[in-house]
């Protein structure tokens, strides 16, 4: 088992951990505070990251004409960049408002959920590394790496 994949399940259960971290400090910003359409972007990107979990964790194991490599990499690649656009996003939105954590539960909230929604988007731009990998090595129409080794059949002479 290739080191990629020992390290794949662990990595899928924090990126889970972390959307549902987000998405409680979130949910209480929304319900303390008004809702800015940034804090609604990344309470989307947290459900849309839980779905996509299962998604990436479910299909490889148990529907493997579902878990097509080229779809396998949108999930990624598109959760990547909801992260990455929600935690911009939000980061300038609390500083063009000037929010600190001295200025409320809701401001410190919002500056711990951005700062682990940029944590969440590293680790989606990891598992999209290697899932953009994985399709560069398996192209041409083989499951197989180009360098894995090959019985190869022995001369039949001339």
């Amino acid at each position: 088992m290739a080191l990629s994949e020992t390290l794949l399940l662990p990595v899928r259960v924090v990126q889970a951990v972390l959307a549902v971290i987000i998405l409680g400090l979130l949910a209480d910003v929304t319900t303390n505070w008004y809702t800015f359409s940034q804090v609604n972007f990344l309470i989307f990107a947290s459900v849309w990251t839980l779905l996509a979990v299962a998604y990436l964790v479910i299909a490889p194991l148990t529907f493997a004409t579902a878990a097509h490599k080229y779809g396998i990499l949108v999930a990624e690649a598109l959760t990547m960049l909801f992260w990455f656009a929600g935690f911009i996003a939000l980061a300038d939105l609390l500083g063009s408002i000037g929010c600190t954590s001295r200025h409320g539960k809701w401001c410190g909230e919002s500056i711990a959920a951005t700062v682990f929604a940029a944590f969440e988007w590293l680790l989606f731009l990891g598992t999209t590394i290697m899932a953009a990998l994985h399709v560069w090595r398996t192209r041409g129409g083989s499951a197989e790496p180009a360098h894995a080794m090959k019985v190869q059949t022995p001369y039949q002479g001339a």
